[in-house]
Formats: C-alpha cells, sequence, structure tokens
C-alpha cells in the first residue's frame, strides 16, 4: 500500500487535533502490507486502499485463508503479518498512533496518540485466522490500569456476536473504535483532551 494508493493523508477526525504528515510505517510493518495488498489482489481483483472500508474484504480473505491454514499450518505466520499489518495501518490512519516493530512480529505493537491504548495487531490478525485466543500475541487492548474496569465494563455492554464473527478484523476494528471514544470521553471529562502520547510513555 504506497502514498500513491492511499493519498498519503491520514483520515481527518474532527474531534481531534489536525494530523501532521502521515509518515511512513516502518519498512517491516511496510513490507508486510504491501504483501497482503498484493495477496488480496491476486485473489479478488481489488487493490486495497488503507481505508476502514476494505475491511469487509479482508474479512473475507481471513475467512478463506483459514482453510489454507488448516492445510498448511505454516503459512499462519506469513498470513497473520500481512493481515496484521494492513489492519495496523488502518487503524493508524484513522485514529492517530505510532508503530514500534522491532524483531519478530510477536513483539510489534501499535501506540495510540491522543488516548492511552496499545496492543498488537499481528496477534488480532492470528486470532482472526484460527478463530481462537493466541497466548504471547498481546491482542488484547492494554490500557491505563485506572481505566481498564472502565473499558471492560463498556464492552460488556455491547451486544453478543458470535465467535465466527467476534474475531474478524472488521468487528476487531469496531471494538477498537468504541475503546478508543470512551477513553476520548474519559479525557475529556477529566479536561485532558489535549494530552497525547509517544512511545516513551509506554
Amino acid at each position: 500500500m504506497s502514498d500513491e494508493e492511499t493519498n498519503g493523508r491520514p483520515h481527518v477526525r474532527e474531534d481531534l487535533p489536525p494530523p501532521a504528515e502521515l509518515t511512513p510505517p516502518p519498512p517491516s510493518v511496510a513490507e508486510a502490507l504491501s504483501a497482503c495488498v498484493r495477496f488480496v489482489h491476486a485473489k479478488y481483483g481489488v487493490l486495497l486502499d488503507g481505508t476502514s472500508d476494505t475491511l469487509s474484504l479482508l474479512d473475507q480473505y481471513v475467512r478463506d485463508a483459514r482453510a489454507e491454514i488448516a492445510a498448511k499450518p505454516a503459512a499462519l505466520e506469513l498470513l497473520a503479518t500481512s493481515a496484521g499489518a494492513y489492519l495496523g495501518e488502518v487503524l493508524r490512519r484513522e485514529y492517530g498512533a505510532e508503530w514500534l516493530a522491532e524483531g519478530d512480529p510477536s513483539g510489534w505493537r501499535l501506540l495510540f496518540t491522543h488516548v492511552f491504548l496499545s496492543f498488537n495487531p499481528v496477534g488480532l490478525a492470528r486470532e482472526a485466522l484460527v478463530s481462537a485466543e493466541q497466548e504471547g500475541w498481546h491482542a488484547h487492548l492494554a490500557t491505563d490500569p485506572a481505566e481498564q474496569d472502565g473499558v471492560m465494563a463498556r464492552l460488556a455492554s455491547l451486544p453478543d456476536v458470535d465467535e465466527e464473527e467476534y474475531y474478524l478484523p472488521s468487528t476487531r476494528f469496531d471494538v477498537v473504535g468504541i475503546v478508543f471514544e470512551h477513553l476520548r470521553a474519559r479525557m475529556a471529562r477529566t479536561g485532558t483532551s489535549d494530552v497525547t502520547f509517544s512511545a516513551d510513555d509506554y
């Protein structure tokens, strides 16, 4: 997914400060998400453009890839890394975040800028591909411990979904958005809406 393919601009949210020019993702992430774009284009003839509108296609790609992984388990690592990089980049552009992507993908993190929130998008993709939790891949949404109970209560208030839908990239995108909005509302109530977070804070 090149800057040309995504117009090189992050999504503009009216409730956040105007975004700076979006910096490119780290090389390891760029390589993986470009692979995802190629894989999806080869399979469906559609070019992913880095927006949330394309996540329904990523959902279908994940569904179809499950059979491939069942037949060839070694494919999981490549497919999860590529799909996770794409999902993470969509989230980064939508909400504002930076990648920590050094070494093995199990250690990658997406660190949010406008709320204190982090997780590993590759972990989310692995769980989507196997329809089960993946221990050690940090797919859980990590927040300030003081906010955890409120976040859990907010998520508990959501309608139930079946297990297959729960793990899909589009569902996880929606859940991240709900948590993001919850944390932003909390910051507004405490007068800290202008606070931002960097990698040093994590």
